[in-house]
């Protein structure tokens, strides 16, 4: 559908001098006018995730003049987030992101207000943290969150703009199960119904991301959200818009609504998750100098790797130890390890029912490995 949704917000109070002076460069653009700055002005927009996505996202929502935000964020800001989440300086690291964000959402325009929540989202909490909100940025990079977000969404009504970033390429849309008429509702669960099995599907820490992309793909969230508040313009819904950076190419892919006559209320089963037995990285050191030491099977990607690996270690990409068993004795013994711990999981589940029967997983991975043992090596 190529028509406008009616604008999210109503129109806040008459523009005061100042702002008329501070959003002059957006009252000249007809699609906005001071109509919409008054609504940008009356928005509250909750933004999950302070990271790639959320950054970008929160420096131009609070630079268009968005009345109020709510942040929510776990984590804490490390040195490799750096190379794309441009809202935290570099004298942030080890700080909790919600606060530095905080920070530069109210350096940049101090008329916004600000809440902050330094915790995850789930079902049970969702209402609390959105309490307020008129529309939700999905910034996460989890997939156990994501569908969360979308189904509390979905619950309580809430439009939401999400993205997805995987090294140069991104997945861009609005989801809003219930729209005005005569608009099709669309969410999360019509692209894809089911989360993946966990570790299957590689994390940004995991695979890697062009930290351009990110904040191309954050402004196209906040144009989103701007555009809902304003009722402005076609939005994303119904419509993915995959980003392609490599190939400078935006296309637009339509995503057609399930059957929800077949969804219900109940939540879905959760499958027992497989115990491994684990191996601390000292006690495998310890073996791997002993008279026979085990096989250490790394299933990272090779440009993993190239920056960190155990010495002697077989290598082989998770994809391909979960299309094929490995070139590998049924009884050999094996301990199986990743960047942390969930990707080794999957390739251990796999092994197993293959038919290897000693199979261990390295808690911790690769990371906790150069902590224990080898701290001279690269951490990523």
């Amino acid at each position: 559908m190529s028509v406008a949704l009616p604008p999210l917000v109503e129109p806040g109070p008459p523009l005061s001098r100042e702002e008329t002076h501070r959003y002059a460069r957006h009252l000249l653009v007809p699609a906005v006018g001071e109509a919409g700055q008054r609504r940008l002005r009356n928005a509250h927009v909750a933004v999950l995730g302070a990271g790639g996505l959320g950054s970008p996202a929160l420096l131009y929502l609070a630079a268009a003049g968005i009345g109020a935000v709510t942040i929510i964020d776990d984590d804490m800001v490390d040195v490799t987030n750096l190379q794309r989440q441009v809202i935290h300086p570099d004298a942030s690291v080890g700080r909790p992101k919600v606060d530095t964000a905080r920070e530069a959402v109210a350096a940049l325009n101090p008329g916004v207000a600000i809440t902050t929540h330094r915790t995850r989202l789930t079902l049970d909490n969702a209402a609390e943290l959105f309490a307020g909100a008129d529309l939700v940025l999905d910034g996460t990079d989890n997939f156990d969150t994501r569908y969360a977000v979308n189904d509390a969404c979905a619950r309580l009504g809430l439009p939401y703009v999400w993205a997805s970033v995987y090294r140069t390429q991104a997945q861009v849309s609005v989801f809003w199960n219930a729209p005005p008429s005569p608009w099709a509702g669309t969410d999360l669960r019509d692209l894809f119904p089911r989360p993946p099995a966990p570790g299957t599907v590689p994390s940004c820490g995991d695979a890697g991301v062009l930290g351009a992309l990110t904040g191309q793909v954050g402004s196209m969230m906040a144009a989103e959200a701007v555009k809902l508040i304003c009722g402005v313009g076609s939005p994303l819904l119904g419509r993915i818009a995959f980003v392609d950076l490599l190939d400078a190419s935006v296309t637009a892919i339509p995503l057609r609504p399930r059957d929800r006559s077949a969804d219900t209320a109940a939540p879905e089963p959760t499958k027992e998750q497989p115990v491994f037995t684990l191996i601390t990285p000292t006690d495998l050191a310890a073996e791997l100098d002993g008279e026979s030491p085990p096989t250490v099977l790394d299933v990272r990607e090779p440009a993993e790797v190239a920056i960190a690996a155990i010495d002697g270690s077989v290598r082989i990409p998770l994809g391909e130890v979960l299309s094929g068993a490995p070139d590998l004795p049924r009884d050999a013994d094996l301990v199986v390890h990743c960047k942390v711990q969930p990707r080794a999981e999957a390739a251990a589940a796999s092994l197993e029912a293959a038919g290897f029967t000693r199979v261990r997983v390295l808690a911790g991975g690769i990371l906790s490995w150069i902590d224990d043992v080898e701290p001279e090596k690269a951490r990523y």
